[in-house]
């Protein structure tokens, strides 16, 4: 019976620190890279919110709008994993809007997950409406481009890997010489890319392991990436950097050990140092 009560304690413990931690969120600064020519171009600021899942949030849009009013943004980057449920659909409203107030000079990307997959044909659509409602340009094996001081910024949007949307060749379709940002949810697709130059990769999916105590042992069915320790934060691979998201949110359970929500924004110079695709 003590022995029973002292395991109770502590699995109580452990999931109180445990839900206490997904509403204890972690803004980090990334300097991606550094101008290697004239350092006359100011870094492009680029803020990233991956895996919101809308059905385990403990972090409010309140919230998420004082972490972010002081910054300036020039990108947003959303990749992937909104949610799952048709009924989670309007509670994701007060997000976008808090997202759409922070006003970023050339504006607002998305990529889907596989939680976004979950919905049936008719609410997947309904979730691509309302983003594109508010303002949010979605890239499902797309790419658009942008022009910054002369710059050209191509954001490339890869579907998602682990549910097989992903078609790299039609993401890169029509990019010409420029500095090349990735978005993608699944992380494992940069393995697939030798042939495919980009500059920078931003991604989520594992959410930092979210249980990743001792180690995120779950996550070895989730792909090649993870049997090289790379599970968050940045990374490079054949020289090239990638960032993986904590994420914003939970799945499975509420709870986070290891782990905490992530809000990211990159620091990255350009310079078209990367050519267009042959």
């Amino acid at each position: 019976m003590y022995i029973s009560l002292g395991i109770i304690t502590l699995l109580s413990y452990f999931c109180y620190k445990g839900y206490r931690n997904t509403q204890s969120v972690v803004v980090n600064q990334i300097q991606v890279t550094e101008d290697r020519q004239t350092k006359k171009t100011n870094p492009l600021s680029i803020l990233q919110i991956s895996d919101m899942h809308i059905e385990n949030i403990s972090i409010t849009p309140e919230h998420l709008q004082q972490q972010l009013t002081s910054h300036a943004i020039d990108i947003i980057a959303l990749t992937g994993d909104f949610l799952d449920r048709k009924r989670s659909i309007p509670k994701l409203i007060p997000y976008l809007k808090t997202l759409s107030e922070l006003n970023p000079k050339y504006g607002v990307y998305a990529v889907f997950g596989n939680h976004d997959y979950v919905l049936d044909e008719h609410n997947f659509v309904q979730l691509k409406k309302l983003l594109n409602q508010y303002g949010i340009k979605t890239l499902q094996n797309e790419n658009e481009r942008i022009d910054i001081e002369g710059q050209t910024i191509n954001i490339i949007g890869i579907d998602n890997f682990s549910t097989n949307h992903s078609n790299i060749k039609k993401a890169y379709e029509g990019v010409k010489e420029g500095c090349n940002l990735v978005l993608t949810h699944d992380p494992n697709v940069v393995l697939k890319m030798d042939a495919y130059p980009f500059d920078y990769l931003l991604s989520g999916h594992f959410h930092g392991g979210q249980i990743h105590w001792p180690k995120p042992y779950h996550l070895r069915k989730m792909g090649e990436l993870v049997k090289m320790n790379m599970v968050k934060g940045l990374h490079k691979l054949h020289g090239r950097p990638f960032y993986i998201s904590e994420g914003l949110g939970q799945t499975g359970v509420n709870l986070r050990v290891g782990s905490r929500p992530e809000i990211t924004i990159h620091h990255m110079c350009v310079d078209n140092q990367i050519k267009e695709v042959i």
